[in-house]
């Protein structure tokens, strides 16, 4: 059972959080002012795993065909000295790239497309699912801001979670591709994390259901932050 409360954080805590991070058991969400939990994406789309892979091969080529599978920055292995444990996610919000740790101080670094002012959030939450080409459900918050967006879209080419997706904890945001590389290490999102279509595959291969995820905040235009934390 989660539950929540409300906590004031101040800028000299933010800074602190960015450079001591320490393991966390509780999910924690920082959220800015006005913002809108229906998140960029949906609840969790239940297509059966066996549907989605009698297709995930074909829209797979599909992608790399297309020209769209790669983004502005290349993936790489790079040094990364940290206390985080390997197989960790962090989500580096000011340098728009998200780190998955290695062994022996390295990590693998993917450019990142982050949220948009009014809709950031940090902090430290889990890989609840993973899907394949999955489906999108827009929130009836995003709806209401965006009249013409569907119901619900069947994963494929066209679907704004591109190839892959990472549930996070009980939130509504992902990790997810994108069929707009171009938009990587911008601020274009309603929360969620996106990737250009190949990095999101390689990464899905890696990553497992129950993985840490650690969201480091970028609030320049916020001195204080409302922090909803849901400890389990």
């Amino acid at each position: 059972m989660f539950v929540e409360s409300l906590v004031v954080l101040t800028e000299k805590s933010r800074r602190l959080f960015c450079h001591y991070i320490r393991p966390i058991s509780s999910l924690s969400l920082v959220l800015g002012f006005g913002v809108s939990l229906g998140a960029c994406v949906q609840t969790l789309d239940v297509t059966p795993v066996t549907s989605l892979s009698r297709t995930t091969h074909r829209l797979d080529a599909e992608t790399f065909a297309s020209g769209k599978a790669v983004g502005p920055v290349a993936r790489t292995a790079i040094t990364y000295p940290t206390v985080e444990k390997e197989g960790t996610l962090i989500v580096d919000v000011p340098q728009r790239r998200l780190f998955l740790v290695m062994a022996e101080g390295k990590a693998m670094s993917y450019g990142i497309g982050v949220a948009r002012q009014g809709f950031e959030w940090s902090g430290t939450t889990y890989v609840s699912a993973k899907r394949e080409w999955p489906g999108w459900t827009p929130p009836p918050q995003m709806r209401e801001r965006e009249k013409d967006l569907p119901h619900y879209m069947a994963g494929g080419l066209d679907n704004p979670l591109g190839a892959r997706a990472l549930y996070l904890g009980s939130t509504l945001y992902r990790i997810h591709g994108s069929n707009e590389p171009e938009t990587i290490g911008s601020k274009v999102s309603s929360g969620c994390i996106r990737l250009a279509n190949g990095d999101v595959m390689d990464l899905f291969e890696r990553v497992k259901v129950g993985t840490r995820v650690i969201v480091i905040p970028e609030f320049p235009e916020f001195p204080e932050l409302v922090r909803l934390t849901a400890s389990m």
